[in-house]
């Protein structure tokens, strides 16, 4: 009788089925993504000086917490610890928005570049989730989420050309 091989460990339940190891990393990972974007926006809406900016950078913020939450409680919901902080990635990309804004004399052109950063960052990741077959249940989470943070990429990518645009000598 041949052996069948899993070519991963199943230990964990979610939506009443077990949950792959490797599901609740992938999932756990989009957490740090959006505990880093929350955070990032946050301390994006700090160090800009446009009252416009600040209400996006915390209307953008506060909507990473909300996604961070929904896919903490699906990691719950499996049986396995979810991540509560971002990367350490994370923590160095908002030291360098505070550290390049402080240095810039146009320094709401520097927030929107290093946001658009972080936000291409966020796009690879959940664009990476995505790909991978073993989303299941999970997957119209990961997909509304990403659909969200790819309309954000691009309106803070159009602020920046739009920013960049003005700011050019005559």
């Amino acid at each position: 009788m041949a052996k069948f091989m899993l070519p991963f460990v199943w230990n964990h339940t979610c939506f009443g089925l077990h949950m792959p190891d490797h599901l609740a990393t992938t999932l756990n990972s989009l957490v740090e993504t959006a505990k880093d974007g929350q955070q990032g926006f946050g301390a994006a809406a700090d160090d800009c000086s446009s009252p416009d900016l600040k209400k996006l950078f915390r209307e953008l913020s506060a909507e990473r917490g909300t996604f961070a939450t929904q896919l903490q409680a699906l990691v719950t919901a499996a049986g396995t610890a979810p991540e509560e902080s971002g990367s350490l990635a994370g923590a160095v990309h908002r030291g360098w928005i505070n550290l390049k804004s402080s240095l810039a004399t146009r320094e709401d052109l520097a927030v929107l570049e290093e946001c658009e950063r972080g936000e291409d960052s966020a796009v690879n990741r959940y664009h990476d989730a995505l790909q991978t077959n073993h989303l299941g249940a999970t997957a119209s989470t990961v997909q509304r989420q990403y659909d969200r943070i790819v309309q954000a990429h691009h309106q803070v990518r159009d602020l920046r050309d739009k920013l960049s645009a003005s700011t050019l000598p005559n």
